[in-house]
C-alpha cells in the first residue's frame, strides 16, 4: 500500500506543479498560491465539517501549522522557478526534497534493504537524468536554480511535517485543512505586502474568472497529494515512500513535453526509464 499511496502522490503533485508553473507565467506566483490554496481549504473545510474531523483537534495539529508556513515558500518558489526556466530541466532538480524524509526515517532507525537501497540510487539517478542533459544549454537563470534548491528543502520539510500532523483518517483532513488555512494566511499577508510596495496582485487584464477550475485543480491536487503521502509514510518505510513520491518532477517533465511540446532528448528519456526501473525495485524490496 506504501507504493501504491506514494505513487499516486508523485502524479498528483507533478500535475500540480505543471498546473501551477503554467498558471504562474500568466499571473503573480503568488497569486496562484493564494487563490488555488484558498479553493482547496474552503473544499477542505466541507469535508472536515461533514466528517465530523473537529472532533481530532489536539497538539499534532501544530506539526500541521508549521507546514502551513513552510509550504507557501517552497510553492511560490518552485512555481517562479518553474515560470523561468523551462520546467523539463528546472523539476527534476526539485528531487532534493528526498533528502530530508529519507534523512529522518534513517536517523528514526529505518534501515532499507539492499533492492531497497538499489532502488533508490537508481531512481533519484533517473530523476536527475530526466532533466540534466539540457542544463547547459537551456536559459536556466541562476535565479531558478536557486528557487528550486529553497523549494526542494521547503517541500522535503512538508512531507516530514505533514506525516505527523495526525494518525487518523478524519484527523488527516483536518490537519490539511489546518494547513491550508495557514497557508493562506501567510500567503494572503505576503501579498498584502507586496501589493502595499507596488507589486500587481493580478495581471494586466484582471484574473480570468475562467481560470478557476485549473487554480481550483492546482489546490485540490496539491492537498491530496499531502494526503497521500501521509499515509503512504504512516504504512510503510518512509525511505520508500519518499523516494517514490519524488518522482513527481518526472510526471512534471513529461507533461510539459505531452503540452507545451518542450523536447524531451534521449538522455532524458533514459532517465525516466530508470525512474521507473527505481520504482519497482522499491516496491519489490
Amino acid at each position: 500500500m506504501t507504493a501504491l499511496f506514494a505513487l499516486a502522490t508523485s502524479l498528483l503533485w507533478g500535475l500540480a506543479d505543471f498546473g501551477g508553473g503554467l498558471l504562474s507565467r500568466r499571473a503573480p506566483a503568488l497569486t496562484v498560491v493564494v487563490v488555488s490554496q484558498s479553493i482547496a481549504a474552503v473544499v477542505l473545510g466541507a469535508v472536515v465539517v461533514a466528517t465530523g474531523g473537529w472532533s481530532e483537534a489536539g497538539p499534532r495539529l501544530w506539526f500541521a501549522v508549521a507546514a502551513g508556513l513552510v509550504g507557501p515558500v517552497a510553492l511560490l518558489s518552485f512555481y517562479k522557478a518553474l515560470a523561468l526556466g523551462p520546467m523539463g530541466v528546472v523539476s527534476p532538480l526539485a528531487t532534493l526534497s528526498v533528502a530530508v524524509p529519507v534523512s529522518v526515517g534513517l536517523f528514526l532507525g529505518e534501515r532499507p534493504g539492499l533492492v531497497q537501497v538499489a532502488g533508490t540510487a537508481v531512481a533519484v539517478a533517473g530523476v536527475v537524468l530526466a532533466g540534466g542533459p539540457q542544463l547547459r544549454s537551456a536559459p536556466v537563470q541562476r535565479q531558478a536554480l536557486l528557487l528550486t534548491l529553497v523549494a526542494a528543502l521547503g517541500f522535503g520539510t512538508v512531507f516530514v511535517l505533514i506525516t505527523e500532523a495526525s494518525t487518523t483518517v478524519t484527523g488527516l483532513f483536518l490537519a490539511l485543512f489546518v494547513q491550508r488555512v495557514t497557508n493562506v494566511a501567510a500567503g494572503g499577508t505576503a501579498l498584502w505586502c507586496a501589493v502595499r510596495r507596488g507589486t500587481p496582485a493580478l495581471p494586466g487584464g484582471g484574473l480570468p474568472w475562467t481560470s478557476l477550475p485549473a487554480y481550483g485543480f492546482v489546490g485540490l491536487a496539491d492537498v491530496a497529494a499531502n494526503g497521500t503521502y501521509a499515509v503512504a509514510a504512516q504504512h510503510g518505510p518512509v525511505v520508500v515512500a519518499a523516494v517514490l513520491a519524488s518522482l513527481y518532477p518526472v510526471v512534471t517533465a513529461l507533461a510539459a513535453r505531452g503540452f507545451l511540446r518542450e523536447r524531451l532528448r534521449g538522455l532524458q528519456a533514459a532517465g525516466a526509464g530508470l525512474a521507473l526501473l527505481g520504482t519497482l525495485l522499491l516496491a519489490a524490496g
